[in-house]
């Protein structure tokens, strides 16, 4: 066995893992109650549990924890020791089966978007066996969904878990009315790209803005950025090389199957892509990933950015989310085949999605929405606001071909050759990266781009997955009692194509064109998170997270009021962080600046009146001017700040933010930046956009 095969995984008990370690019964009734449902009793809970512990003690671990994911977006752990003590003052090493299945944190200080009252602190941490446990630093982290003291989610994984189940369901149903009636899972299946910033520590030590809010509030444009596109796909960097590979190892140990590593666009900007896996452990992994990422830099006097924009002028941070669906003899659902126009799964379940998009585009749009995002979409290689989806020329032929009531399209040549007799023809791929479309069918799977850096992949995917299972829904309601399935299904989808045709977008998502072409087909343009939010609550939705039990109606509201209260916070820390900058440092230093500048004026006038200083009262004045429309500007804000802080209702106090706060926030962003270019640099107060990217 090689290093990496003996590596990987050695810190989860995995299925090898719990084949040697579980007595077959035990074994047996586990993976039942996951694939089945079947119920765990206390009895099998304690052997799983005794020896989880047993094999975690081997492996160093001291204390165990409930690993969950409350709607902070983040992952939260209370650790306890696996001591408990005995007669005469020793101790014994114990965790028993309710322990491993049920834990009780307090739920307090987790946002619930009003669900909770504070005297029902109490929350609930629920063992979620489908994700394997795993040893993180002396810890044994047992994945958890977590909910409220009346049972309401909490969390961001128990949506993930009822949403693969609707779309489970629905997906059987087709499957079966089409004969497959030897399929009994569908998993859906994720590969989350994951893209990130590696900064000097040293130099990130230095910017408050990074420190509170993880990007840049200010900063002038260095004169190279990303113009001449040597950064994406270069040579890694000796410090950035080692930092890959101990992450790489760190994330091997965890079953994290860490894949693709390149650097990305922007200077200093970088890329992580995972081998596919289901979307619950998909999702698991992309949070130990971010957190590992966090970890690892650190020892490397790097800091890591997973902020959407952490720099203005280049590049922000996304998480393509590659979405699929697999059957449990491991065919891909959305696998066009070599003639696809023959392949009625197939054109079933991309019908399916291709309604779900078009019928649920405000969803798609609320599951990416954050102020930090917004300073990410529609530039710089990031998909615009407005929702459609690219299907490439030959899809798109093959559904007109459904449509017109054809039954072939005719063949195209397929190899390629670059002119040069030792290079050998390859076959061409049948569908193109269009690196501006949202919603992207890239070969077997779509891939959702809007997501943002820092995006939980739960909530993105979990939205995925209950429009296109009532989607699908739809579909098996409809051909439910067929005489003739393929004709019946033929008709299906040459009458989803029609209908929701006006998804379906292969050109620049760019071009002003586009959205003038987008509002006549009369898709939602949804520019901001404040424009998208509303949206979350309209009745279609609720209806939709209601019909295929995903979210309550309590529960969606709850969500939405965390994204409002989300808003709120970020963009109050990031202009008190703007502020405080402004007054305590840039402000300061420009204004030294200026004052030795008037000593070198003084110091010429001394010398002779012949002697000119029309740079230095020129350079003078500028920088007065500027400082003082800088200090107005500041007033301004923290007068709106102050007015801010006594509304009561959430979503005015978002809007407000949106429409007030911000805008002034912008304004004085371009003075900061106008003075940082005529400021002497060792008069600047802190690092500069040069210094960050390129150290």
């Amino acid at each position: 066995m090689n290093k990496i095969s003996a590596l990987f995984g050695s810190m989860v008990f995995n299925d090898a893992i719990m084949r040697e370690k579980l007595p077959n019964d035990t074994y047996k009734a586990l993976q039942s109650h996951i694939d089945q449902g079947t119920p765990l009793s206390m009895e099998t809970a304690n052997v799983i549990a005794s020896a989880m512990k047993d094999w975690a003690l081997e492996h160093g671990a001291t204390h165990f924890t409930h690993w969950f994911q409350p709607m902070t977006g983040i992952t939260a752990e209370k650790h306890d020791s696996f001591i408990s003590p005995t007669a005469g003052g020793g101790i014994v090493m114990n965790f028993s089966g309710k322990e491993l299945i049920k834990g009780e944190p307090d739920a307090s200080s987790f946002p619930s978007g009003g669900i909770r009252a504070t005297f029902e602190a109490r929350g609930y941490t629920n063992w979620d066996p489908s994700s394997y446990a795993f040893i993180k630093e002396n810890t044994l982290c047992i994945p958890t969904a977590f909910c409220s003291y009346g049972g309401e989610a909490l969390d961001k994984k128990t949506p993930l878990l009822r949403s693969m189940e609707a779309i489970e369901k629905q997906a059987l149903r087709v499957l079966h009315l089409l004969g497959k009636e030897s399929v009994r899972r569908i998993t859906t299946t994720v590969g989350p790209e994951q893209e990130y910033f590696l900064v000097s520590k040293e130099l990130y030590e230095k910017r408050k803005d990074l420190i509170y809010c993880g990007r840049t509030l200010l900063g002038a444009k260095p004169p190279k950025r990303q113009e001449l596109e040597d950064h994406y796909f270069g040579a890694i960097k000796p410090k950035v090389n080692d930092f890959m590979e101990e992450l790489d190892q760190e994330l091997w140990k965890l079953g994290v199957l860490a894949n693709t590593e390149h650097n990305e666009v922007a200077p200093a900007q970088h890329e992580l892509a995972p081998i596919f896996a289901s979307a619950n452990v998909a999702a698991d992994h992309n949070q130990l990933t971010m957190e590992m990422m966090k970890k690892v830099a650190g020892k490397h006097g790097l800091v890591c950015l997973l902020h959407e924009k952490p720099f203005a002028g280049i590049n922000g941070s996304g998480k393509h989310i590659n979405w699929s669906l697999a059957t449990d003899s491991g065919e891909n659902l959305l696998k066009p085949g070599k003639k696809p126009i023959e392949n009625i799964s197939f054109l079933l379940f991309l019908s399916a999605v291709i309604q779900a998009v078009d019928q649920y585009q405000d969803l798609l749009r609320v599951s990416v929405a954050s102020p930090s995002n917004d300073h990410r979409l529609g530039g710089n290689e990031a998909p615009p606001a407005i929702i459609s989806i690219f299907l490439g020329d030959d899809l798109l032929e093959v559904l007109e071909a459904v449509q017109e009531g054809k039954t072939e399209v005719p063949p195209k040549n397929r190899q390629m050759g670059i002119g040069v007799q030792v290079l050998p023809d390859f076959k061409k791929d049948t569908t193109d990266r269009n690196r501006t479309s949202p919603f992207a069918f890239t070969g077997g799977r779509f891939e959702f781009r809007m997501p943002g850096s820092t995006t939980s992949v739960s909530c993105p995917t979990y939205m995925i997955n209950t429009i296109v299972a009532d989607a699908l829904m739809n579909i098996a309601d409809k051909l439910e009692g067929s005489s003739n399935i393929e004709h019946d299904a033929l008709n299906l989808v040459r009458d989803i194509y029609q209908n929701h045709k006006r998804i379906i977008f292969n050109g620049n998502n760019y071009s002003e064109e586009w959205v003038t072409e987008a509002e006549r087909r009369g898709l939602l343009h949804l520019k901001s998170a404040m424009d998208a939010c509303p949206h979350f609550t309209d009745q279609k939705n609720l209806d939709l997270f209601e019909r295929q039990h995903v979210l309550t109606p309590v529960e969606a509201m709850a969500r939405q009021e965390i994204l409002y209260d989300e808003y709120c916070k970020l963009i109050n820390i990031e202009a008190l962080t703007m502020l405080d900058m402004v007054n305590k440092d840039i402000l300061p230093a420009v204004l030294i600046y200026v004052k030795d500048l008037s000593e070198v004026v003084q110091s010429k006038q001394a010398i002779s009146e012949d002697v000119p200083y029309e740079m230095e009262k020129n350079l003078i004045q500028s920088l007065s001017a500027a400082c003082d429309s800088l200090y107005k500007k500041a007033i301004t804000l923290d007068q709106h700040l102050l007015e801010v802080s006594s509304m009561e209702d959430t979503r005015e106090a978002a809007e407000y933010f949106c429409q007030t706060i911000i805008p002034v926030m912008k304004e004085m962003r371009v003075v900061t930046d106008e003075l940082e270019t005529i400021t002497a640099a060792k008069y600047w107060p802190m690092p500069t956009y040069g210094s960050l990217l390129f150290s």
